[in-house]
């Protein structure tokens, strides 16, 4: 060891594309990078190039990888380099004797969305350059780019060998039937390269005869293919070695490569290519290209040489590939006064297009679950998806509402295409209590962003499989066959308004309450940890936001009045939950709540009548306004705690005893951000009980060397009448770490109450954190968490980036929809402003390019300052101006030229 990898060095941007450096990034653990593209291929990758490549669950072409296997496994892909009369180079740092040594030079370049590793050995004189992309084309395909360069003063003579390990099976096999299944494998020797194509996969569904091939192909810069293969792995490690050390290096004359054109059957699989030996004069180069591959089984590998397999080929396709991701992350580009922030954002604005294309797996640190995505996670990506690919999110929200049961709970198991729900075949009867809350926050978003209240009148299906009562009792009548849409008893599918379906989320929310009155939790909330108080626990937090969205359904009624629509059609049985429109019920009578709930599932367990009565919108949105009323006096009178040392706060929950979870304890006081939040986001939180909460989250959760706000004080127990997350260690995962989501909507309520401030600290907290390498350790961009030790932990798979930039386009920059209109209602700090006062924000808005400059020639602060005159490509623009914001009509904005960016400039005067 050289006992250099103490020296800290930090990534830095080096364009304004998003581009970044960082020296040494091996001597930091647990780093990967994603690449990826929406045909299904999905890698991940690590500055010695250990990580996996997989299409699926059921077809890895590397071995699958969680984090500890980043630096505990052998296997990695690997570009071998055998110099007359010395040990063997590995292009990757791969090499026993290069992990020991740590001799090696090795920088990191990366970008939007491509790694590039350059590694350099005094030692053997030769450097190596290893570009790595996924490209946007239909080929499911890795591409490596190595090229080798003499650095030394003399000329040298070496042997290529690329290695890549080709698992080529399920995940699952990793521990189930290893070997087994390795006797499944049929590899071929092609004048390209080398393939595995299984006979069967074995897999939860079975023994299924397989049709996936997985190979490795190369190609050099004179259009020279491999001269010889070793694709079986214990003949490409030699008896007694290993991939660190293979015989095919170490003694490359003494293995024996085979020719293309023959199969071999039964064994674990490398793609071993080994290239003619050539010799390299001082200062030359030579590169390699390399095609990693999982492909239909008649595919020709020709076909992928001759699309990928030249530099041309190479670059082109990198170009498309950059080109691709910079268009995404420019969906909304920032000038501030702080340019690292203006590139660092760029990764965050495409972190939600991550997590579309991987799902919630298929990441190192995201080792669970079989793909796809879960229910909050389709609305809440949905949020940042509407500002950055508009056009696409509508008929995914509108299909998503197909997945919504009539108890008011929804399906679990959700497939890849936009509304594919599946009957959940694991008999898994959960419900988190949360989940009726988000399709209303996207749909409102995409409401005020585009005007379409039409889109609240169309109709959609339920969701229908043998879970009934939200999840409590199954229906026996209810098999497979009969399908997963919810039929009428005259046995047709039945349709109910999108209105409808948000109505029966928050109506049967509304009346599921347990012994305090307060909205059962169920299964879970929004902290899958909170998951073991489903007979008396309540989620005092999750009540106070559907409050709000009752609330804000009854005045968007008002809205549809305008618009002459008077009334709608519900299914008949619904008509009970609007008791003030018939029947009314006394809300502080809990059983007589119940009772009222248990007569509707009654009415919908098997299939509905298909009846359907019209309700005044003017009636509707008074029931619901009543409703919310009371919800909010409710927690005002039975949540809002004060603590021994004078800190006031609301409760978030009750636990499975029934007691609530807050407050002064013996084992300390106790407290979690959850329940602050969206009493503050909802409304609930008068001004002065807003200013208390933050005073009290301040003083008990504000932990700054971990970026800002623990999700919850150390409740020092393992509290099994509430949920596993106790069992966790405090200061991680959903029990006392950083949990971005949560802090970043912590942000966001306080940017809608008003207390920028405040607001502004947490984001900055956490963008400042995330950039402090020596303590964060992860490139840019926001992880799920950060732990104890500051280290961020899950990263590029969260859905905190939505809300990071939904929180900075609608609430720091103030550019939002409200019902169509563009609103320009800017909460920018000083600090913000570049040094000739202004800020800008690069977005789309009724489908056209705007340029939005904010003008604080004052640098006034928040609050010293008015929107004054705004300009549109030069001209004084009409617009309705307030104090605080300006509102423009969507029919001047839509009336723009579509084909260029318009300018609008805004005045910030003093008040």
């Amino acid at each position: 060891m050289t006992g250099h990898r103490n020296v800290i060095q930090e990534w830095q941007f080096t364009d304004d594309q998003g581009t970044f450096t960082l020296p040494a990034p091996h001597h930091t653990s647990y780093l990967y990078f994603p690449l990826v593209n929406s045909r299904g291929m999905m890698s991940a990758i690590t500055p010695t190039l250990h990580g996996d490549i997989k299409t699926g669950q059921n077809a890895y072409l590397m071995p699958p990888v969680s984090l500890e296997d980043l630096h505990n496994t052998r296997s990695a892909r690997n570009f071998w380099v055998s110099v007359d009369g010395c040990a063997p180079w590995s292009a990757a740092g791969n090499s026993a004797r290069q992990i020991a040594d740590d001799a090696d030079q090795v920088s990191l370049e990366a970008g939007l969305l491509w790694h590039k590793i350059t590694r350099s050995s005094d030692t053997f004189g030769l450097q190596a350059e290893i570009t790595s992309f996924v490209p946007m084309t239909n080929d499911t395909v890795e591409l490596m780019r190595v090229t080798i360069t003499n650095i030394h003063n003399q000329p040298i003579r070496l042997n290529p060998t690329a290695a890549i390990p080709i698992y080529g099976r399920s995940a699952d096999n990793l521990r189930d039937h290893r070997h087994v299944t390795s006797l499944l494998h049929r590899i071929e020797t092609h004048p390209e390269g080398v393939t595995v194509c299984p006979t069967l996969s074995f897999d939860e569904r079975g023994h299924v005869p397989n049709t996936v091939a997985y190979g490795v192909f190369g190609i050099d810069q004179d259009g020279t293919l491999p001269a010889g293969f070793t694709p079986i792995v214990e003949d490409f490690i030699g008896e007694g070695g290993s991939l660190d050390w293979p015989q095919a290096a170490v003694d490359p004359q003494s293995t024996r490569p085979q020719p293309a054109g023959l199969t071999f059957a039964g064994y674990e699989t490398i793609g071993g290519l080994h290239f003619e030996a050539i010799t390299l004069d001082p200062q030359q180069s030579h590169t390699y290209i390399l095609i990693l591959a999982c492909m239909d089984q008649d595919d020709d590998p020709g076909t992928l040489i001759e699309a990928y397999g030249s530099e041309e080929k190479f670059s082109s396709a990198l170009a498309d590939c950059q080109s691709f991701w910079q268009t995404s992350a420019s969906a909304a580009a920032f000038h501030t006064a702080d340019p690292t922030f203006d590139q660092w954002i760029k990764w965050v604005v495409i972190q939600p297009t991550l997590r579309r294309l991987f799902g919630n797996s298929f990441l190192p640190a995201h080792d669970y679950g079989r793909g796809g995505r879960g229910w909050r996670d389709l609305w809440q990506d949905c949020l940042a998806l509407l500002l950055t690919e508009p056009d696409d999110v509508p008929h995914l929200l509108f299909s998503s509402f197909a997945g919504i049961r009539m108890d008011g709970s929804n399906a679990t198991i959700i497939g890849a295409a936009p509304g594919e729900f599946k009957a959940d075949r694991n008999d898994i009867p959960r419900v988190w209590m949360d989940h009726g809350v988000w399709p209303y926050l996207t749909t409102r978003l995409y409401l005020d962003q585009s005007g379409d209240l039409g889109f609240l009148l169309r109709p959609q299906t339920y969701f229908k499989d043998t879970h009934i009562n939200r999840c409590t009792a199954h229906d026996e009548r209810w098999d497979a066959d009969q399908g997963t849409q919810l039929m009428t008893s005259a046995g047709e599918a039945y349709r109910g308004t999108v209105l409808e379906h948000l109505l029966v989320q928050h109506l049967t929310a509304f009346y599921h309450v347990g012994e305090h009155n307060i909205i059962r939790l169920e299964g879970a909330d929004w902290n899958d940890g909170m998951d073991m108080a489903r007979s008396r626990g309540e989620s005092v937090a999750f009540t106070a936001l559907y409050a709000s969205n009752l609330r804000d359904l009854s005045d968007l009624f008002a809205a549809l009045i305008e618009r002459g629509i008077d009334t709608i059609d519900i299914a008949a049985e619904l008509l009970p939950l609007l008791d003030t429109l018939g029947d009314p019920i006394d809300y502080d009578d809990i059983a007589a709540k119940q009772r009222l709930l248990a007569g509707y599932f009654d009415t919908c367990q098997h299939t509905i009548s298909g009846k359907t009565a019209a309700v005044s919108l003017t009636d509707l949105a008074s029931d619901l306004a009543a409703k919310a009323d009371w919800l909010t006096g409710h927690l005002h009178q039975q949540e809002w705690i004060t603590d021994r040392a004078g800190y006031s706060w609301f409760n978030g929950y009750y636990d499975d005893a029934g007691q609530q979870v807050e407050g002064d304890h013996p084992n300390g006081v106790r407290m979690t951000l959850t329940g602050q939040v969206f009493t503050l986001m909802g409304g609930v939180a008068t001004d002065e009980q807003a200013r208390s909460i933050v005073r009290a989250a301040r003083r008990y959760l504000h932990e700054p060397s971990m970026g800002g706000y623990r999700l919850n004080t150390d409740f020092g127990e393992t509290k099994l009448n509430m949920g596993r997350c106790f069992s966790f260690a405090f200061g991680h995962k959903e029990n006392g770490a950083m949990f971005s989501h949560m802090a970043i909507m912590y942000a966001n309520a306080l940017y809608q109450r008003g207390l920028v401030d405040e607001g502004f600290e947490v984001l900055d907290d956490i963008y400042r954190h995330c950039c402090n390498f020596e303590t964060c350790r992860i490139y840019p961009g926001i992880p799920e968490y950060v732990n104890v030790r500051g280290r961020g932990m899950y990263t590029w798979l969260t859905g905190s980036a939505s809300w990071f930039l939904l929180t900075f386009v609608n609430e720091v920059f103030g550019v939002k929809g409200e019902l169509g209109d563009l609103v320009l209602e800017p909460k920018l700090a000083a600090g913000q402003f570049d040094a000739d006062g202004a800020a800008g924000i690069d977005i789309a808005f009724a489908g056209r390019s705007l340029a939005i400059t904010y003008h604080n020639a004052g640098r006034l602060d928040y609050g010293a300052y008015r929107v004054g005159a705004v300009a549109l490509d030069g001209a004084v623009l009409e617009a309705d101006i307030q104090t605080d914001r300006a509102r423009i009509d969507r029919e001047r904005i839509a009336a723009l030229d579509v084909n260029r960016a318009h300018e609008l400039h805004v005045e910030l005067v003093e008040k």
